[in-house]
């Protein structure tokens, strides 16, 4: 396999182009015309950290790396727009084996209207992938930071979280499937497998006014601390009012774990955490089932102070945690 003939049937697989790419995959680089406003994002997976080639198909890491990046531009309130991924292919990966993986990647860009417009491949210790995307807005005020949360404001959860933990678990644990459904544990398993970017939420979510929104990818405690620490304020969170993923805390129970500990911690549920005033929750609600992606809960309020509490139902607090890649 030649790098100049991969890099000719991968472009073979493309999705079309957007409106907005002029010059895409196959020149020096490529030529874009965005108008408006744009947001950058860059996120790296690496086999043995985010992902054991052991445990998900090449169609599956491919998945989840442009999934999650494209997380990113959905905490920003932005429409998808252009991606560029670079691949460190290891000498056990062969030309079948890379164009599985770009099917999953080209699987994602299709189904939330991503053009692939460039990237790179070159030789690695360990298949690495490395995804730049580009995101649009209209207007610069319409994309959502995570520094502007104000006290007052009421938090809201998309979705359901714990899934990508208790996936983990079940991936690493084979014997902990035998608590739940095999139904339920194949869709657990699939949420640590794959990111499925809330593109739908964080445009609807902008559109009625959040004032400050994150990606779950290290955890609700985690980035919950995140962006807390970028308003200014503390973030206040009724541990009873957060949806767990069905199966999480059957999972949780068999594995010895706390089952709010792992949902908040874990991470990689890609989920929206946002704050907005609490006289735009209606609206919000509304435009993200127009969305069609998920179900919006109201889980606290952003409160005077600083850092997360996390109160638990019957008193108390649980200690805010989250991923860190470092660490």
């Amino acid at each position: 396999m030649g790098e100049f003939e991969l890099l000719a049937r991968l472009r073979e697989r493309l999705p079309p182009a957007g409106a907005r790419v002029l010059l895409g995959s196959g020149d020096d680089a490529a030529v874009s015309v965005p108008g408006g406003a744009t947001a950058t994002s860059v996120d790296a997976l690496v086999d043995g950290v985010h992902f054991r080639r052991d445990r998900a198909s090449l169609a599956e890491i491919g998945r989840k790396a442009l999934g999650a990046a494209l997380s990113d531009l959905a905490a920003m309130g932005a429409e998808a727009g252009e991606a560029y991924i670079a691949i460190g292919v290891p000498p056990d990966l062969g030309e079948d084996g890379c164009l599985e993986l770009f099917d999953g990647i080209a699987a994602v860009a299709a189904a939330t209207g991503t053009t692939l417009a460039g990237g790179d491949v070159t030789r690695a210790p360990v298949l690495t992938l490395v995804a730049t995307v580009v995101g649009h807005a209209d207007r610069p005020d319409e994309l959502v930071g995570r520094g502007g949360a104000e006290p007052g404001d009421v938090l809201v959860l998309s979705g359901e979280i714990g899934g990508a933990a208790a996936g983990l678990l079940l991936l690493e644990r084979t014997e902990l499937g035998a608590t739940i459904s095999p139904a339920a544990a194949g869709r657990l398993r699939r949420r640590q497998l794959e990111a499925t970017p809330r593109l739908g939420t964080g445009q609807a979510l902008a559109a009625a006014g959040a004032h400050a929104m994150i990606d779950l990818s290290d955890g609700l405690g985690g980035d919950g601390g995140h962006l807390a620490a970028a308003s200014g304020a503390g973030l206040r969170i009724d541990a009873a009012a957060l949806p767990l993923a069905p199966g999480v805390s059957e999972v949780a129970a068999a594995a010895g774990r706390d089952p709010l500990e792992l949902a908040t911690a874990g991470g990689e549920d890609y989920e929206l955490l946002a704050a907005l005033p609490a006289e735009r929750l209606a609206d919000a609600r509304r435009r993200t089932r127009e969305a069609g992606e998920a179900e919006l809960t109201a889980v606290g309020e952003v409160v005077a102070g600083a850092g997360v509490e996390i109160r638990l139902p019957g008193g108390g607090t649980l200690a805010p945690a989250g991923f860190d890649q470092l660490r």
